[in-house]
């Protein structure tokens, strides 16, 4: 590409930048900034941006030519191709065929009859001689509708504009032509919008060339008149005629550079003007960019460098088939695999999960809320329980009528409650040890560089978990069978007879008092359709009631219902939950407005389990989940005289104590047992024995053998340590190589005003200088100083009429020269 010489040198720069990181293998990105290219119809945008490109690929032509957004991605490539993203994997290296596709596209989507549309097409300019940048061809801007064009058009044009030039990584060339009145510039309103400070605005000044005889627009060029905050740059496109004639850009830059030079008005500052000057501007803009974002990127670099340093001092002088570092690896393995399972059981250490319950704590759970709950699931059926009563005190009698209450009914009822503990004594195992499978797993995981070590260790040591829980069970069974072995009435807990005879058929169950047992979050399906189906309430259980309120404030309570008679069950959730539970009546009322049962959900099954062993705290117990026949338990008992009712109850009476008394120790002993025989006995053998178990397992050798994935991790650490250290290098490189061009300061830029973007036009410019003289003006001795507002400016902006101005009297300023009066179109003289 010729004449894109600033972008050139910096290519080096940035290709090494990213080949460095590219080694690294993160994905680190400049994020080069976007430039977008805005200006009314006909403004040279298209010519701007193809010699950006060095190629003529862009349509030509009067009017709306451009009617869809244009995304032109430039990538440094060593061949020179180009690639639509609605066409890809098709290369295209000539231009001309560009051109065409651009025209077929547009028209495919927009019609052939001046349509447009904010669909984009991308297209993708491989090239050795561009950056990795992306210039976006925009509409150009225009008022009045042609063809099939809408009503609303330039609406639609500035909405497309706005999408694009909003964005801050995106540089805004706002062009204007020379031969139209700057102060009425749609582009450099529009940019002030998105951008008041003008950071990033650079104004275009095209077709100095087609000025009219006698003017120029130097006090514009020279910042003075109209001024921007980054200035003006002006360019010479080629014409339609050296279009049609297909002249070459690189002739184009050269007559540009000649006009400059010959100009009287410009040649002074021809160094400052041009297609190669905008570039170069542009480029400054790159390297600014990229200096602001190499502290980032040095800072992460420098961080990422620490923290490889350990481990590289390591694998420096790392020998895999060294036996004293792989006995030296196992025993730190071993070691490591022991403390974090110990910090995992006893909640040690100074890394404690925020996120997930750990082994020890969903150990406690099972203890204390899953047990206890399966056991009262198990424990009381009450009218089951007095039909066995009643049935086996008339077996006892046989054919005789009994005059006094058999203790023998009493020993046998208390056996069968004591043998229905085995089941839940054993599933508080099973569930202890599905939790310690977890957390053997878990801990393993940090010997995943050693998979065959890593598979062994969890081997041996569920092994041993599986022999301690059949070891456990037998223990747990055969504590329930020294229960059964002998029943102690003699107990301090235990009522008596004689109690239990005085004992009232009556008797309300005992409370605790009406303390808080626990409060949470719960979610209430009992809500309206209309409302949502559902809703969050903070829930208090206490031992009398459940309430819920609006917030954990406890301001607004919104019901309290009484746990009288109210029973626990399970519920088929809907669709996006199922972890749902119900209160309900055993006399079937209503409980909560007209509802028979109150539907409540957790966000999970585990929370779903600790409210219902709250609940049996309170005294609210799950549903019988075995059908009971009313009529056939009738049939069985026949009607009971009042004496056989006081008998049943005394036997009743006797059992529950009793039971409290067996069900207090299976729920001290149970878990006891457990960590003695499974958990700590786990601890000590990985603490002592594990080792030793694995030397004899099989060959250390093989074992300690790493995995592929860690031999290339360790590769891959020592590659991304000395990349990275290089790229530090090079990031100093290009802070010290690299010139920063501090960013202007403000100028006083009132005369755009945003509100008159949207028609174009508006009321007279206050303190303005008035619209540009037709003739150009030789300098004048004592110009007014630039801080002062001249009453007629030496040298204004040019103005629209493209014919010459109209003969006027001249006033005579110097031998040889000339001076017309001054000229403000469309407005009043003062």
């Amino acid at each position: 590409m010729s004449g894109n010489v600033g972008m050139e040198q910096l290519i080096p720069i940035v290709n090494k930048l990213q080949d460095c990181f590219a080694s690294l293998g993160i994905p680190i990105s400049l994020d080069l900034p976007q430039i977008a290219v805005v200006g009314s119809q006909s403004a040279g945008k298209s010519s701007v941006l193809e010699n950006f490109v060095g190629r003529d690929f862009l349509p030509r032509g009067s009017g709306i030519v451009t009617r869809r957004p244009l995304v032109l991605q430039l990538i440094n490539s060593p061949t020179e191709y180009a690639e639509f993203l609605h066409q890809k994997g098709k290369r295209l290296s000539d231009f001309n065929q560009v051109r065409k596709e651009i025209e077929d596209e547009t028209d495919r989507v927009t019609g052939a009859n001046k349509g447009i549309s904010n669909i984009p097409i991308n297209l993708r300019v491989y090239s050795p001689n561009v950056l990795n940048l992306t210039l976006i061809d925009l509409p150009g801007m225009t008022k009045v509708p042609v063809g099939d064009q809408p009503a609303d058009i330039e609406m639609q044009i500035r909405a497309m504009l706005l999408e694009f030039i909003a964005k801050e990584s995106c540089l805004i060339l706002a062009v204007s032509p020379a031969n139209a009145d700057l102060a009425n510039s749609d582009a450099l309103k529009i940019a002030k919008e998105v951008d008041p400070q003008g950071l990033r605005t650079i104004g275009v000044v095209t077709k100095l060339d087609l000025m009219d005889q006698g003017t120029d627009a130097r006090d514009i060029l020279e910042n003075k008149l109209l001024p921007l905050r980054r200035g003006y740059i002006g360019v010479v496109n080629r014409s339609q005629r050296d279009i049609e004639g297909r002249k070459d850009i690189r002739a184009a830059l050269a007559g540009e550079r000649k006009f400059f030079l010959s100009h009287p008005s410009y040649r002074h500052m021809a160094d400052r003007m041009g297609t190669p000057y905008l570039q170069k501007v542009l480029n400054q803009q790159l390297t600014n960019h990229i200096r602001e974002t190499l502290p980032n990127l040095r800072n992460r670099l420098q961080s990422q460098l620490l923290a490889m340093e350990k481990d590289v001092e390591e694998y420096k002088n790392f020998r895999p088939d060294d036996p004293a570092r792989k006995t030296k690896a196992m025993m730190q393995m071993i070691q490591q695999f022991g403390l974090d399972f110990d910090r995992d059981i006893e909640g040690s250490g100074n890394q404690v999960n925020t996120e997930d319950l750990s082994g020890g704590a969903k150990i406690n759970r099972v203890f204390h809320e899953r047990f206890p709950f399966e056991l009262v699931k198990m424990e009381f059926d009450e009218r089951e329980l007095r039909k066995e009563i009643g049935i086996t005190i008339k077996n006892i009698h046989g054919i005789r009528t009994g005059l006094f209450t058999p203790d023998m009914a009493f020993e046998t009822i208390v056996k069968k409650q004591i043998n229905r503990l085995k089941e839940p004594s054993l599933r508080c195992i099973d569930m202890v040890v599905q939790e310690l499978s977890k957390t053997i797993r878990k801990s393993a995981e940090k010997m995943c560089r050693y998979p065959l070590l890593r598979e062994e260790t969890e081997r041996i040591t569920n092994t041993r978990v599986r022999e301690q829980e059949q070891r456990t069970k037998e223990q747990l069974l055969l504590l329930i069978d020294i229960q059964l072995s002998y029943m102690n009435t003699n107990h301090e807990d235990f009522i008596g007879f004689a109690n239990a005879q005085q004992k009232s058929e009556n008797t309300t169950k005992k409370k605790i008092g009406n303390q808080v047992i626990r409060k949470g979050w719960l979610t209430l399906h009992n809500v309206s359709f209309m409302k949502g189906g559902s809703k969050d309430f903070w829930f208090v259980l206490t031992a009398e009631n459940i309430s819920w309120f609006k917030d954990e404030e406890e301001k607004e309570k919104r019901y309290m219902l009484p746990l009288d008679g109210i029973e626990v069950r399970d519920v088929e959730g809907g669709l996006f939950s199922s972890k749902r539970f119900a209160l309900f009546s055993r006399g079937m009322r209503n409980v909560y407005k007209d509802y028979k049962q109150l539907e409540l959900s957790a966000e999970s099954q585990e929370d779903v389990d600790s409210w219902k062993a709250s609940f049996l705290r309170a005294g609210v117990y799950p549903e019988r989940t075995k059908e009971e026949s009313t009529t056939s338990s009738k049939d069985d008992m026949g009607s009971m005289d009042p004496q056989l009712e006081r008998q049943v109850e005394t036997i009743r009476n006797l059992v529950d104590s009793y039971m409290k008394i067996i069900n207090k120790t299976q729920r001290d002993l149970v878990p006891k047992t457990i960590m003695y025989m499974i958990v700590n006995n786990l601890k000590d053998f990985i603490g002592s024995e594990l080792l030793a178990h694995l030397y004899s397992s099989g060959d250390q050798s093989s074992m300690m053998e790493e995995s592929m994935e860690e031999a290339q991790r360790r590769e891959e650490l020592l590659r991304m340590y000395h990349a990275t250290k290089e790229a530090l290098s090079l990031i100093g490189d290009v802070s010290v190589t690299t010139a920063y061009t501090p960013t202007p300061p403000p100028v006083n830029n009132d005369w755009l005003n945003p509100e008159l973007s949207n028609n174009g036009s508006g009321p007279p410019f206050n303190g303005r200088p008035p619209s540009p003289a037709r003739q150009r003006v030789p300098p004048v001795p004592n110009r007014v100083a630039d801080n002062q507002p001249p009453m007629m400016p030496g040298r204004p902006a040019p103005s629209v009429p493209l014919r010459p101005a109209p003969t006027a009297p001249l006033i005579p300023t110097r031998p040889g020269s000339v001076k017309p009066p001054p000229r403000i179109p469309d407005r009043p003289r003062p």
